[in-house]
């Protein structure tokens, strides 16, 4: 499967550069446009400047389609992917072949820090469940602001942290709550990062995605339907109701969208660690 690369810059901001600017105008808005490229991702906007000066000139656009592989469990990460309005789903692969989603990762964050900071292996398969936006980094750079870097550390390690609350909540979630609020709190989280678009998923996608049988999910989403919080046409979802479908969801949502609002204030003091490498399938050169 290969990568194709946008020649354009991403995410531009309503400017043009045009080849008349002046060269101190021309090189104000590529200024402008480096950052708000940068503060398109969180993680990535809350580096330090001298941090950002050394990661910026790396990182390189990348896309990717729906439902694309990122990369399987036990592969060797070669980067680290920072959305920009993507969104990338964890995913669980069990021994008869079923994958279940326990985290996803939007514009807040990032998949490979672990691989930045410890293994260059993953242990989840990473899809693509919403296309957008999103860039990549070489793990080796990152590690070495992990390892030169106090800020770099804390934040790192506050994201990883707020990830790893988020895989623990979605297990409790999965395992205590009804069907309705789970597609409830899942809905939210694809909402909260899709910026009110329609959502293009199927009830057999979200059968996969939760963890629940077809039938369950049909009647969950005809349910809410008729309660008028979404909509819900040919493969497409749409949230007609955002207060209605946050009193149907369960804590879950609320706990995980508050721990993530937070984590980019890092605890004081964070460990470096080392792990040796394992080599593995490799990520997508």
């Amino acid at each position: 499967m290969t990568v194709s690369i946008p020649r354009a810059p991403i995410a531009v901001p309503n400017f043009r550069i045009t080849q008349e600017a002046e060269p101190e105008q021309r090189k104000a808005l590529l200024k402008m446009q480096a950052d708000h490229d940068l503060r398109s991702n969180r993680l990535l906007g809350a580096l330090e400047p001298v941090s950002r000066k050394r990661i910026d000139p790396h990182l390189e656009p990348i896309s990717f389609k729906l439902g694309d592989m990122v990369c399987d469990a036990g592969g060797l990460l070669k980067h680290a992917y920072f959305p920009q309005g993507s969104v990338l789903s964890l995913l669980t692969v069990l021994e008869n072949g079923a994958a279940l989603e326990t985290a996803n990762i939007g514009r807040e964050g990032a998949f490979g820090l672990f691989a930045a900071m410890y293994s260059r292996v993953t242990f989840n398969r990473c899809i693509v469940q919403l296309e957008g936006h999103m860039v990549r980094c070489p793990i080796q750079l990152l590690q070495y602001e992990f390892k030169n870097s106090e800020h770099v550390r804390d934040l790192f390690v506050s994201y990883s942290e707020t990830l790893l609350s988020q895989v623990q909540q979605t297990v409790a979630c999965n395992a205590m709550h009804s069907t309705e609020e789970r597609m409830c709190r899942w809905l939210l989280m694809m909402h909260d990062r899709a910026e009110g678009e329609a959502l293009p998923y199927t009830h057999e996608f979200l059968s996969h995605i939760l963890g629940a049988n077809r039938k369950s999910v049909t009647l969950a989403a005809q349910s809410m339907q008729t309660a008028g919080l979404i909509s819900y046409r040919r493969g497409a979802i749409q949230v007609m109701d955002r207060h209605g479908l946050e009193k149907a969801s369960c804590e879950c949502y609320a706990i995980v969208k508050e721990r993530f609002d937070a984590f980019l204030t890092p605890p004081s003091t964070a460990v470096a660690g080392h792990n040796k490498s394992r080599s593995y399938q490799s990520d997508r050169d």
